[in-house]
């Protein structure tokens, strides 16, 4: 899953900085400007742009404001009052926000990405023409940054797709969206890397480029000199929040592969083999007896995985994935993207200093519980929970505990923020049963009485605490 890399700009908070953002917008109260060095790409795409812009369209939604933005701007409300500002403005209960789309298909199919309607409430979708269509949610997956939207309608301009991973480092491109909600802006750029993992828990092998991205870009296309689309822009890296030179985009395959699932099942199941994965550098390759480095070393295997019961092991290298070379572990996690669930799997890998093969089954990938969902008749303990990050894993074995799961939300006013539970605390125990996995934390969550105080153990900065949970 991805991390929360969005910023959300609200009038009723500051905005949290990341060195990665997701490039949608939220409520700007002002417009940073920011004038980057950037030597310009010598290519004329005037008549690209007026070809394919009538297949990119501006998207808006209104959402509800959440709970802590409320309570936050309550806060200020209060104090302006006791400091003796009568004239608080009254507190909003919406909030609005763009970003960018594009047509996949002339009977109304739009593709952008999933932060941009994430909690939306309303979509309206702004056309070339100025022209504005009611959208509808098809489906979104949060784990690649995709949605899907379908507005009423036919013979819209729908853009061509490139075929195949052609893109080439160096290469020009071009990027139509409408950052701080300037309409159909275009910037261009050249390719900067393939196959770039900006994170630990990335689920897609980003296109990074040095095109000038902005909030607002969400969602739109990058197209080749050919004027076929080869990405979806979608993050920027910043300590600003605005440009700075490093741009990421999903590549065109992977977002039509969740398309068409989207379309077809209003969801996504992906392929699980329940690995952590980790690049290999020159030492590593030493190390290993390789003469330079590739594969992708193993660095954890999940309980009850299909990469477990396959028989690989963390250390292991994997150097072939259903025959195919593997160089580099982006190469490794894009097949394993691509791949189904119950489908059979072959693994070349190097253990020991010996070549062995192994193969196995992929299952369908756990997704994210909620905790306030499991058992709500006995207890909603208002949290969300999801798998443990390699280094995260690795960080237990020093405490002899299986595994674990790490917190990714807790709720205003829950049982588990009145505990003082935490985001990022690491779940190992509950009810004194063991939570290494999704299945355990669901039956230990199941045990829990109806009235009473539970334990609830954790490791919190590398801390092992037992907090009691009142459970009402």
């Amino acid at each position: 899953m991805l991390q929360d890399f969005m910023v959300k700009p609200s009038k009723l908070k500051r905005n949290v900085l990341s060195r990665v953002l997701a490039i949608s917008l939220g409520v700007f109260s002002s417009i940073l400007y920011i004038m980057p060095a950037h030597s310009a790409v010598m290519t004329d795409f005037s008549s690209l742009v007026e070809k394919e812009a009538g297949g990119v369209v501006r998207i808006s939604i209104v959402k509800p404001v959440s709970d802590e933005e409320l309570a936050l701007a309550y806060q200020a409300q209060v104090l302006r009052q006791f400091f003796g500002n009568q004239a608080a403005p009254e507190i909003p209960t919406v909030e609005h926000g763009y970003g960018s789309g594009f047509f996949v298909s002339s009977d109304g199919y739009i593709l952008t990405n999933h932060h941009v309607v994430a909690g939306a409430k309303s979509i309206t979708v702004t056309l070339n023409d100025r022209s504005e269509l009611d959208a509808k949610l098809i489906g979104s997956d949060e784990a690649s940054d995709i949605a899907v939207l379908k507005v009423v309608g036919k013979n819209f301009p729908a853009l061509k797709m490139a075929k195949g991973d052609n893109l080439k480092v160096g290469e020009p491109v071009l990027a139509i969206g409408s950052p701080f909600g300037f309409d159909y802006s275009a910037s261009a750029g050249i390719v900067s890397a393939k196959s770039r993992n900006i994170s630990k828990e990335a689920t897609v092998p980003f296109i990074q480029t040095d095109v000038a991205l902005n909030p607002g870009n969400s969602g739109g296309p990058l197209f080749n000199q050919n004027g076929e689309v080869v990405g979806v822009n979608s993050r920027i890296f910043s300590g600003t929040g605005g440009y700075m030179g490093l741009s990421f985009s999903i590549p065109i395959d992977t977002a039509m592969d969740i398309y068409q699932q989207i379309k077809q099942n209003g969801k996504v199941v992906r392929a699980y083999l329940g690995v952590g994965l980790q690049d290999i550098d020159r030492n590593l390759a030493e190390a290993y007896g390789f003469d330079k480095p590739k594969g992708a070393i193993v660095t954890r295997v999940a309980p009850d995985s299909p990469a477990q019961r396959s028989g690989l092991k963390a250390g292991d290298v994997v150097l072939s994935f259903n025959g195919q070379t593997i160089t580099q572990a982006s190469e490794l996690l894009n097949q394993l993207n691509r791949a189904k669930s119950q489908q059979p799997f072959s693994l070349g890998i190097w253990r020991d200093k010996k070549s062995l093969t192994l193969q196995g089954f992929f299952a369908d990938s756990p997704q994210d519980m909620a905790a306030s969902n499991i058992n709500s008749d006995k207890a909603r303990l208002g949290l969300r929970v999801k798998e443990l990050t390699s280094s995260e894993n690795a960080m237990l074995s020093a405490y002899d505990v299986r595994g674990g799961l790490v917190i990714s939300s807790i709720e205003m006013s829950s049982l588990a923020e009145r505990a003082g539970l935490q985001v990022g605390d690491i779940i190992v125990s509950l009810n004194q049963m063991p939570t290494y996995n999704v299945t355990a934390f669901k039956k230990a969550a199941q045990s829990l009485p109806q009235t009473g105080v539970v334990t609830v153990g954790i490791i919190r900065n590398g801390t092992p605490i037992i907090l009691g949970i009142r459970v009402e």
